[in-house]
């Protein structure tokens, strides 16, 4: 078998590419077939998109139905591979339409790029001489980008402090900039670049690192909800889910599967928007570190009338121009269907989907369990793992649901008494 190390592979074509892997794999023609295969997503543009392209991984875009956010009703489309998911969205959604649905704000759109510098005897002396320096500062960072200034962008605030690590003192600037309607990546690093020599120069030292940030905290989004204690099937029920709540803002364990629920929403409006999933769930994540100990992102509260009042705070550094989601035609398409016309806009939508989504996984966990909602869904998959086609399929994962034996072996059972075998 051929080695890895493979000369001039980023230099063949696709096909070429895929050729030489199905040899060291060892792939079959039918394999091949399904690498080949790029639907709506060009193969040329899929070989600009990601470096030694053999193929794309389509995953399902669904619709989240019912939600109303600041009063205008929205379809959500959402890319993911679980099935649960826009399902639990729509339900979540239902349940507050009436009630008003969502209500949303948000701090604006800022992101922060950072510059290290290391290597300065006086480092609470050099704080202080690039603090004076603001305004020369501010040109040389909107210099870097004319047409980001004249959307109304461009360079906001400075900040500089002295981080003591085990390497002795660092002098640590943050730009913060306004990126308007981008994610903002390439904009800040590129003034964070452009900026480092003159920061040694001022001050002496080193400078290493010099990039963003993806704990965006300037770039907050909220969303709040009520949903009636009728609804949900009464007091118990929203008793339920203040105490899971109350126990994700103690315990760390249960506000990592707790969070998992509120970015298995917005992950998948992120991908299917051609946004950076791992950019948005890294911001989310230190977020919810900020105070020392890992904790829920969501809250949840009863109100003076008993009624369920759920909020959600989170760092959102989504775009609307650059990178996937103005080249990539299904992330184009899924944004039309969105309808927003900002980045902020859509940064609200999102993280309303959130809280639904984390509303929804509360009132199964505390009530019937997550697993009776999530195992039908499941079912089905798992009737088509074991060769279920057509009406076949919900007519397996029907018989399993029925006696509560959700398992591929007893798919395929299932499935042989179906077809008389």
């Amino acid at each position: 078998m051929a080695g890895s190390r493979i000369s001039g592979f980023h230099r063949l074509g696709m096909a070429e590419r895929l050729e030489v892997v199905a040899g060291f794999a060892g792939l079959t023609a039918a394999q091949v077939a399904v690498l080949a295969e790029t639907g709506a997503l060009p193969a040329e543009l899929a070989d600009r998109l990601v470096e030694n392209a053999i193929g794309v991984m389509p995953v399902p875009i669904g619709i989240a139905s019912n939600l109303k956010v600041d009063g205008v009703d929205r379809l959500v489309p959402m890319a993911t591979e679980e099935s649960s998911v826009v399902a639990a969205v729509c339900n979540a959604a239902r349940l507050v339409y009436d009630a008003g649905g969502f209500v949303t704000s948000a701090s604006g759109p800022l992101m922060i790029a950072q510059i290290q510098l290391t290597g300065v005897s006086d480092p609470q002396h050099s704080r202080l001489e690039i603090l004076e320096r603001r305004e020369e500062i501010a040109g040389i960072c909107d210099g870097c980008d004319p047409v980001l200034v004249r959307h109304g962008g461009g360079f906001r605030e400075l900040e500089v402090r002295v981080l003591e690590t085990r390497g002795g003192p660092m002098v640590i600037t943050h730009i913060v900039v306004d990126t308007r309607d981008a994610m903002g990546a390439n904009a800040v690093n590129t003034m964070a670049e452009r900026l480092a020599p003159s920061i040694e120069g001022w001050c002496g030292g080193k400078v290493y690192l010099r990039i963003l940030s993806n704990l965006a905290d300037r770039r907050l989004v909220r969303a709040r909800a009520v949903w009636p204690a009728d609804a949900l099937g009464g007091a118990e029920v929203v008793d339920g889910i203040v105490a899971a709540s109350h126990f994700a803002e103690a315990d760390p364990y249960r506000a990592a599967t707790h969070n998992k629920g509120v970015m298995n929403g917005i992950s998948a409006c992120v991908l299917a928007t051609g946004n950076d999933t791992r950019a948005i769930e890294a911001g989310a994540h230190a977020y919810a570190a900020r105070s020392g100990q890992y904790r829920s992102l969501s809250r949840f509260e009863r109100t003076a009338e008993g009624d369920l009042a759920g909020s959600l705070e989170l760092p959102l550094a989504v775009g609307l121009v650059g990178g996937a989601t103005k080249v990539h035609p299904t992330a184009r398409v899924c944004v039309a269907i969105l309808g927003v016309t900002t980045a902020v806009e859509m940064a609200r939508v999102f993280c309303a989907v959130g809280l639904a989504q984390t509303f929804a996984a509360l009132r199964a966990l505390s009530t019937v369990g997550i697993q009776k909602g999530h195992m039908a869904l499941h079912a089905q998959n798992l009737a088509m793992m074991a060769g279920a086609v057509g009406e076949e399929v919900d007519r397996v994962a029907d018989a399993m649901v029925a006696t509560g034996e959700v398992r591929v072996d007893v798919a395929e059972r299932v499935l042989g008494e179906l077809r008389g075998g």
